[in-house]
Protein backbone atom coordinates (compact mmCIF):
# COMPACT_ATOMS: atom_id res chain seq x y z
CA UNK A 1 0.00 0.00 0.00
CA UNK A 2 1.41 3.36 -1.00
CA UNK A 3 1.25 5.79 1.92
CA UNK A 4 -0.12 9.04 0.53
CA UNK A 5 -1.83 10.56 3.58
CA UNK A 6 -0.39 10.59 7.10
CA UNK A 7 -1.71 11.93 10.40
CA UNK A 8 0.95 13.05 12.88
CA UNK A 9 -0.56 13.10 16.37
CA UNK A 10 1.52 15.47 18.50
CA UNK A 11 2.97 18.87 17.65
CA UNK A 12 5.99 18.83 19.96
CA UNK A 13 9.45 19.40 18.53
CA UNK A 14 9.90 15.89 17.09
CA UNK A 15 6.31 15.47 15.96
CA UNK A 16 6.39 18.82 14.15
CA UNK A 17 9.77 18.03 12.62
CA UNK A 18 8.65 14.61 11.38
CA UNK A 19 5.52 16.19 9.90
CA UNK A 20 7.80 18.63 8.05
CA UNK A 21 9.88 15.73 6.73
CA UNK A 22 6.76 13.99 5.44
CA UNK A 23 5.52 17.17 3.78
CA UNK A 24 8.92 17.81 2.21
CA UNK A 25 8.80 14.25 0.84
CA UNK A 26 5.56 15.11 -0.95
CA UNK A 27 3.26 13.21 1.41
CA UNK A 28 -0.14 14.64 2.34
CA UNK A 29 0.23 15.25 6.08
CA UNK A 30 -2.03 16.61 8.80
CA UNK A 31 -0.46 17.56 12.15
CA UNK A 32 -2.65 17.35 15.26
CA UNK A 33 -1.84 19.76 18.10
CA UNK A 34 -3.14 19.31 21.63
CA UNK A 35 -3.55 23.09 21.99
CA UNK A 36 -5.71 24.95 19.47
CA UNK A 37 -3.43 27.99 19.54
CA UNK A 38 -0.50 25.90 18.32
CA UNK A 39 -2.52 24.59 15.37
CA UNK A 40 -3.77 28.10 14.61
CA UNK A 41 -0.24 29.53 14.63
CA UNK A 42 1.02 26.85 12.25
CA UNK A 43 -1.92 27.47 9.91
CA UNK A 44 -1.59 31.26 10.08
CA UNK A 45 2.17 31.82 10.22
CA UNK A 46 3.76 28.46 9.24
CA UNK A 47 5.74 28.33 12.50
CA UNK A 48 5.54 26.50 15.85
CA UNK A 49 7.27 28.94 18.17
CA UNK A 50 6.65 26.94 21.34
CA UNK A 51 8.38 23.77 20.16
CA UNK A 52 10.33 24.52 16.98
CA UNK A 53 11.21 28.21 16.93
CA UNK A 54 12.94 29.59 13.87
CA UNK A 55 11.73 26.88 11.47
CA UNK A 56 9.44 27.77 8.58
CA UNK A 57 7.01 24.93 7.96
CA UNK A 58 5.95 23.91 4.43
CA UNK A 59 2.74 25.28 2.98
CA UNK A 60 1.41 21.77 2.36
CA UNK A 61 1.54 20.89 6.07
CA UNK A 62 -1.99 21.14 7.47
CA UNK A 63 -2.46 21.63 11.23
CA UNK A 64 -5.59 21.02 13.31
CA UNK A 65 -6.76 20.73 16.91
CA UNK A 66 -9.48 18.26 15.87
CA UNK A 67 -8.30 14.61 16.09
CA UNK A 68 -11.17 13.40 13.89
CA UNK A 69 -10.11 15.76 11.11
CA UNK A 70 -6.47 14.71 11.50
CA UNK A 71 -7.19 10.98 11.36
CA UNK A 72 -9.82 10.96 8.64
CA UNK A 73 -8.56 8.92 5.69
CA UNK A 74 -5.01 8.50 7.01
CA UNK A 75 -3.12 5.47 5.72
CA UNK A 76 -0.51 5.88 8.46
CA UNK A 77 -0.88 7.39 11.93
CA UNK A 78 2.31 8.70 13.51
CA UNK A 79 2.15 8.85 17.31
CA UNK A 80 4.31 11.75 18.47
CA UNK A 81 3.36 11.98 22.15
CA UNK A 82 5.62 11.18 25.16
CA UNK A 83 6.03 7.53 26.05
CA UNK A 84 4.28 7.74 29.43
CA UNK A 85 1.17 9.42 27.96
CA UNK A 86 0.92 7.28 24.82
CA UNK A 87 -1.59 4.83 26.33
CA UNK A 88 -3.99 7.56 27.49
CA UNK A 89 -3.85 9.49 24.24
CA UNK A 90 -4.22 6.45 22.01
CA UNK A 91 -7.21 5.21 24.01
CA UNK A 92 -8.98 8.49 23.22
CA UNK A 93 -8.15 8.25 19.51
CA UNK A 94 -8.89 4.55 19.08
CA UNK A 95 -12.50 4.97 17.83
CA UNK A 96 -11.22 7.35 15.14
CA UNK A 97 -8.35 5.22 13.81
CA UNK A 98 -8.80 4.27 10.15
CA UNK A 99 -9.05 0.50 9.64
CA UNK A 100 -5.81 -1.03 8.46
CA UNK A 101 -3.74 2.12 8.93
CA UNK A 102 -0.10 1.60 9.90
CA UNK A 103 0.48 2.90 13.44
CA UNK A 104 3.92 4.46 13.85
CA UNK A 105 5.49 5.23 17.23
CA UNK A 106 8.00 8.06 17.59
CA UNK A 107 8.18 7.66 21.37
CA UNK A 108 11.29 6.19 22.98
CA UNK A 109 10.66 4.61 26.33
CA UNK A 110 9.36 1.69 28.38
CA UNK A 111 6.00 2.18 30.06
CA UNK A 112 5.96 2.45 33.83
CA UNK A 113 4.01 -0.30 35.55
CA UNK A 114 3.43 -2.57 32.57
CA UNK A 115 7.09 -2.51 31.43
CA UNK A 116 5.87 -2.65 27.84
CA UNK A 117 7.69 -1.22 24.85
CA UNK A 118 5.81 1.43 22.89
CA UNK A 119 4.86 -0.92 20.05
CA UNK A 120 3.39 -3.30 22.63
CA UNK A 121 1.33 -0.47 24.12
CA UNK A 122 0.07 0.48 20.65
CA UNK A 123 -0.89 -3.11 19.81
CA UNK A 124 -2.72 -3.54 23.11
CA UNK A 125 -4.64 -0.26 23.12
CA UNK A 126 -5.49 -0.14 19.41
CA UNK A 127 -6.10 -3.90 19.28
CA UNK A 128 -4.15 -4.37 16.05
CA UNK A 129 -1.78 -7.14 14.93
CA UNK A 130 1.97 -6.85 15.41
CA UNK A 131 2.64 -6.37 11.70
CA UNK A 132 0.53 -3.19 11.63
CA UNK A 133 2.82 -1.32 14.05
CA UNK A 134 6.10 0.39 13.17
CA UNK A 135 8.63 2.46 15.09
CA UNK A 136 11.04 5.22 14.08
CA UNK A 137 14.42 5.37 15.81
CA UNK A 138 17.87 6.79 15.16
CA UNK A 139 20.08 9.87 15.66
CA UNK A 140 17.19 12.26 15.18
CA UNK A 141 17.74 15.53 17.03
CA UNK A 142 14.71 17.54 15.96
CA UNK A 143 16.34 20.96 15.63
CA UNK A 144 19.05 19.70 13.26
CA UNK A 145 16.57 17.82 11.07
CA UNK A 146 14.26 20.83 10.98
CA UNK A 147 17.25 22.81 9.70
CA UNK A 148 17.58 20.12 6.99
CA UNK A 149 20.99 18.92 8.15
CA UNK A 150 21.69 15.45 6.68
CA UNK A 151 20.74 12.50 8.86
CA UNK A 152 19.57 8.91 8.70
CA UNK A 153 17.02 6.95 10.67
CA UNK A 154 15.48 3.48 10.95
CA UNK A 155 11.87 2.50 10.32
CA UNK A 156 11.29 -0.86 11.98
CA UNK A 157 8.32 -3.14 11.35
CA UNK A 158 8.05 -6.92 11.20
CA UNK A 159 6.13 -6.39 7.94
CA UNK A 160 8.97 -5.34 5.64
CA UNK A 161 6.59 -4.05 2.97
CA UNK A 162 4.93 -1.65 5.42
CA UNK A 163 8.35 -0.37 6.44
CA UNK A 164 9.23 0.22 2.79
CA UNK A 165 5.96 2.12 2.22
CA UNK A 166 6.79 4.40 5.15
CA UNK A 167 10.37 4.73 3.91
CA UNK A 168 9.10 6.13 0.61
CA UNK A 169 6.72 8.49 2.42
CA UNK A 170 9.48 10.23 4.40
CA UNK A 171 12.55 10.13 2.15
CA UNK A 172 13.98 13.59 1.41
CA UNK A 173 17.37 14.91 0.23
CA UNK A 174 18.29 15.53 3.89
CA UNK A 175 16.49 12.62 5.64
CA UNK A 176 17.47 9.06 4.70
CA UNK A 177 15.38 6.27 6.27
CA UNK A 178 16.53 2.65 6.38
CA UNK A 179 14.26 -0.32 7.14
CA UNK A 180 14.64 -3.04 9.74
CA UNK A 181 12.44 -5.91 10.93
CA UNK A 182 13.94 -5.92 14.46
CA UNK A 183 11.35 -3.82 16.27
CA UNK A 184 12.51 -5.03 19.71
CA UNK A 185 16.12 -3.97 19.20
CA UNK A 186 15.25 -0.60 17.68
CA UNK A 187 12.89 0.22 20.53
CA UNK A 188 15.31 -0.83 23.27
CA UNK A 189 18.11 1.18 21.68
CA UNK A 190 15.88 4.25 21.62
CA UNK A 191 14.66 3.82 25.18
CA UNK A 192 17.96 2.96 26.85
CA UNK A 193 20.00 5.69 25.14
CA UNK A 194 17.98 8.34 27.00
CA UNK A 195 19.08 6.84 30.31
CA UNK A 196 22.72 6.61 29.26
CA UNK A 197 22.55 10.23 28.05
CA UNK A 198 21.45 11.28 31.53
CA UNK A 199 24.58 9.59 32.92
CA UNK A 200 26.77 11.36 30.33
CA UNK A 201 25.17 14.65 31.24
CA UNK A 202 25.88 14.06 34.91
CA UNK A 203 29.51 13.33 34.08
CA UNK A 204 29.76 16.53 32.05
CA UNK A 205 28.20 18.49 34.91
CA UNK A 206 30.81 17.06 37.24
CA UNK A 207 33.55 18.30 34.90
CA UNK A 208 34.67 14.96 33.46
CA UNK A 209 36.04 14.74 29.93
CA UNK A 210 35.99 12.59 26.82
CA UNK A 211 37.49 9.43 28.33
CA UNK A 212 34.66 9.31 30.85
CA UNK A 213 32.05 9.99 28.16
CA UNK A 214 33.42 7.28 25.89
CA UNK A 215 33.46 4.81 28.76
CA UNK A 216 29.83 5.56 29.71
CA UNK A 217 28.66 5.34 26.09
CA UNK A 218 30.46 2.04 25.50
CA UNK A 219 29.40 0.37 28.73
CA UNK A 220 25.90 1.80 28.27
CA UNK A 221 25.74 0.15 24.89
CA UNK A 222 26.90 -3.11 26.48
CA UNK A 223 24.11 -3.15 29.04
CA UNK A 224 21.53 -2.18 26.40
CA UNK A 225 22.69 -5.10 24.25
CA UNK A 226 22.43 -7.46 27.23
CA UNK A 227 18.82 -6.44 27.75
CA UNK A 228 18.20 -6.81 24.03
CA UNK A 229 19.64 -10.33 24.01
CA UNK A 230 17.32 -11.32 26.85
CA UNK A 231 14.33 -10.10 24.83
CA UNK A 232 15.38 -11.70 21.55
CA UNK A 233 16.68 -8.65 19.70
CA UNK A 234 19.19 -8.94 16.85
CA UNK A 235 22.63 -8.01 18.31
CA UNK A 236 23.59 -6.24 15.08
CA UNK A 237 20.81 -3.70 15.61
CA UNK A 238 22.78 -2.16 18.47
CA UNK A 239 25.71 -1.47 16.14
CA UNK A 240 23.42 0.45 13.78
CA UNK A 241 21.56 3.75 13.63
CA UNK A 242 18.95 2.80 16.24
CA UNK A 243 21.66 1.61 18.61
CA UNK A 244 25.09 3.23 18.49
CA UNK A 245 23.98 6.05 16.19
CA UNK A 246 21.18 7.27 18.43
CA UNK A 247 23.28 6.69 21.54
CA UNK A 248 26.19 8.85 20.36
CA UNK A 249 23.95 11.71 19.21
CA UNK A 250 21.91 11.77 22.41
CA UNK A 251 24.90 11.44 24.74
CA UNK A 252 27.10 14.01 22.98
CA UNK A 253 24.81 16.79 21.83
CA UNK A 254 23.79 19.85 23.87
CA UNK A 255 20.51 19.67 21.91
CA UNK A 256 19.67 16.42 23.71
CA UNK A 257 17.12 17.03 26.48
CA UNK A 258 18.34 14.01 28.44
CA UNK A 259 22.00 15.03 28.25
CA UNK A 260 21.12 18.61 29.29
CA UNK A 261 18.92 17.37 32.13
CA UNK A 262 21.70 15.13 33.42
CA UNK A 263 24.22 17.95 33.20
CA UNK A 264 22.10 20.08 35.51
CA UNK A 265 21.94 17.20 38.00
CA UNK A 266 25.72 16.88 37.82
CA UNK A 267 26.08 20.57 38.62
CA UNK A 268 23.97 20.17 41.74
CA UNK A 269 20.40 20.90 40.62
CA UNK A 270 17.57 18.84 42.01
CA UNK A 271 15.33 16.88 39.65
CA UNK A 272 12.63 19.52 40.18
CA UNK A 273 15.03 22.35 39.31
CA UNK A 274 16.23 20.53 36.19
CA UNK A 275 12.63 19.91 35.13
CA UNK A 276 11.76 23.59 35.58
CA UNK A 277 14.75 24.57 33.43
CA UNK A 278 13.46 22.25 30.67
CA UNK A 279 10.41 24.52 30.16
CA UNK A 280 7.99 21.64 29.77
CA UNK A 281 10.16 19.60 27.37
CA UNK A 282 10.16 15.94 28.42
CA UNK A 283 13.43 14.18 29.27
CA UNK A 284 12.13 10.65 28.67
CA UNK A 285 14.98 8.94 30.50
CA UNK A 286 13.97 10.37 33.88
CA UNK A 287 10.95 8.08 34.01
CA UNK A 288 12.14 5.31 31.72
CA UNK A 289 15.20 4.64 33.88
CA UNK A 290 12.84 3.18 36.48
CA UNK A 291 10.85 0.97 34.09
CA UNK A 292 13.98 -0.22 32.27
CA UNK A 293 15.64 -0.98 35.61
CA UNK A 294 12.61 -3.02 36.70
CA UNK A 295 12.46 -4.85 33.38
CA UNK A 296 16.16 -5.72 33.64
CA UNK A 297 15.70 -7.00 37.19
CA UNK A 298 12.79 -9.17 36.08
CA UNK A 299 14.97 -10.72 33.37
CA UNK A 300 18.08 -11.01 35.53
CA UNK A 301 20.07 -8.56 33.37
CA UNK A 302 22.84 -6.48 34.96
CA UNK A 303 22.41 -2.76 34.08
CA UNK A 304 24.53 -0.81 36.58
CA UNK A 305 24.42 2.57 34.79
CA UNK A 306 20.65 2.41 34.48
CA UNK A 307 20.36 1.42 38.12
CA UNK A 308 22.59 4.32 39.15
CA UNK A 309 20.63 6.87 37.08
CA UNK A 310 17.43 5.67 38.73
CA UNK A 311 18.99 6.12 42.16
CA UNK A 312 20.07 9.68 41.33
CA UNK A 313 16.72 10.68 39.82
CA UNK A 314 14.40 8.94 42.29
CA UNK A 315 16.31 8.09 45.46
CA UNK A 316 18.40 11.23 45.93
CA UNK A 317 21.83 9.70 45.29
CA UNK A 318 24.55 12.30 44.73
CA UNK A 319 25.94 11.93 41.17
CA UNK A 320 29.47 12.01 42.63
CA UNK A 321 28.68 8.89 44.63
CA UNK A 322 27.33 7.22 41.51
CA UNK A 323 30.69 7.65 39.80
CA UNK A 324 32.49 6.06 42.73
CA UNK A 325 29.99 3.19 42.91
CA UNK A 326 30.43 2.35 39.22
CA UNK A 327 34.23 2.39 39.45
CA UNK A 328 34.28 0.24 42.57
CA UNK A 329 32.21 -2.58 41.09
CA UNK A 330 33.71 -6.07 40.90
CA UNK A 331 36.36 -6.43 38.18
CA UNK A 332 35.42 -8.73 35.34
CA UNK A 333 36.04 -9.50 31.68
CA UNK A 334 34.73 -6.90 29.24
CA UNK A 335 32.22 -9.20 27.57
CA UNK A 336 30.58 -10.40 30.76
Amino acid sequence: MTVERVAVMGAGSWGTTFAKVLADAGTDVVLWARRAEVADEITRSRVNTDYLPGTKLPANLVATHDPEKALDGAQAVVLGVPSQTLRTNLAEWRPLLPAGATLVSLAKGVELGTLKRMSEVVREVADVPEDQVAVVSGPNLAKEIAAEQPTATVIACIDHDRAVDLQHACSTPYFRPYTNVDVVGCELGGACKNVIALACGMAAGLGFGDNTMASIITRGLAETARLGAALGADPLTFAGLAGLGDLVATCASPLSRNRSFGERLGRGDTVAQAQEAAHGQVAEGVKSCSSIRELAARLGVDMPITDGVHRVCHEGLDPRLLTAALLERERKAERQ
